[in-house]
């Protein structure tokens, strides 16, 4: 990989003295080290496209999940090869990061430029790519319609509170989920596609997912099932440990997927909704090298 950075700053982080100082730190050491801002939509991508033409190897995604997947997507969508990304994490709820155990400080995150990448999955829903997960249903609502306000002031609370105001909302979606070994037709209140393990800020979908074994976690949670019990598995780690345990999810691992709706549906992509009546789904095995700590949860 080549020494020379390009880093990508959401321009709400703009300001950020900490991360000013964490770059000018390794720029005194020698390291080329751009730094590109956001201002409006179609930013990420271009620069991407600016980092790339000039021949810049290493991407760092300085932001919250919706920039990571802005920027890997237009990583992984110019099909050059040897590529590799970095995370800073600055957004509300940060799901990708804080499951992949980056460091909240910006220094401590930037040092991990300082070993080597490692080769990692990503996945192809249609023409779109992400690194993380997608999510379809109720969990997509409540991700799509929880206001910048509400997440400034709560952080990854905030998607708790839209979703119980929503709670008299909630309609089951209908689908069919084929594979060569996986079939599954009915109504559902969730799904997940998992190369992450959480999205929505913390709902744990996909817990025992990892980035680098060439396969998707998927997730559904059926309509004849509970939701509150379904949301009470998200988050009750502990009970997840029992071997006893019956999951109310119905879940698989893949490495392709169809899924046909009767209607259009959307897919989150880490904040960027898809919609469709149909969606092939594809992991591309080791398609992006990703700046992970040594003990990163999501490596198998």
């Amino acid at each position: 990989m080549s020494d020379r950075k390009f880093l990508i700053l959401h321009g709400k982080q703009a300001s950020n003295d900490a991360l000013r100082k964490a770059v000018q730190s390794r720029r005194d050491t020698g390291e080329d080290l751009a730094v590109r801002v956001t201002w409006e939509g179609g930013d990420a991508e271009r620069y991407v496209k600016e980092a790339l033409d000039s021949g810049y190897k290493t991407i760092v995604a300085a932001g919250g999940d919706g920039s990571i997947r802005d920027i890997a997507n237009a990583m992984i969508a110019s099909e050059k090869d040897d590529l590799a990304l970095a995370i800073v994490p600055l957004g509300t709820a940060n799901d990708f990061a804080t499951a992949a155990a980056i460091p909240d400080d910006e220094a401590d995150a930037l040092a991990l430029l300082d070993h080597g990448p490692i080769p990692c999955d990503a996945v192809r829903i249609n023409d779109q790519y992400f690194i993380n997960m997608a999510t379809g249903g109720f969990g997509t609502e409540v991700t799509t319609e929880t206001s910048e306000d509400l997440k400034k002031m709560l952080g990854g609370a905030a998607y708790f509170l839209t979703g119980l105001s929503k709670f008299t909302e909630i309609k089951a979606a209908s689908g069919t989920f084929t594979n060569n070994d996986f079939h599954w037709q009915g109504e559902f209140l969730a799904v997940g596609l998992g190369n992450g393990q959480q999205a929505g800020g913390g709902q744990r979908l996909c817990p025992d997912a990892v980035i680098n074994d060439g396969l998707i976690d998927v997730a559904i949670l059926p309509a004849d099932m509970d939701l509150l019990a379904g949301v009470r598995e998200l988050f009750d780690s502990e009970a997840r440990q029992d071997p006893d345990y019956e999951g109310l999810f119905i879940r698989h691992r893949v490495s392709t997927l169809t899924v046909e709706t009767p209607s259009p549906m959307h897919f989150n992509l880490d904040g960027e909704p898809i919609k469709d009546t149909r969606f092939e789904i594809k992991v591309l095995p080791g398609r992006l090298a990703l700046y992970l700590p040594s003990e990163c949860p999501l490596l198998g």
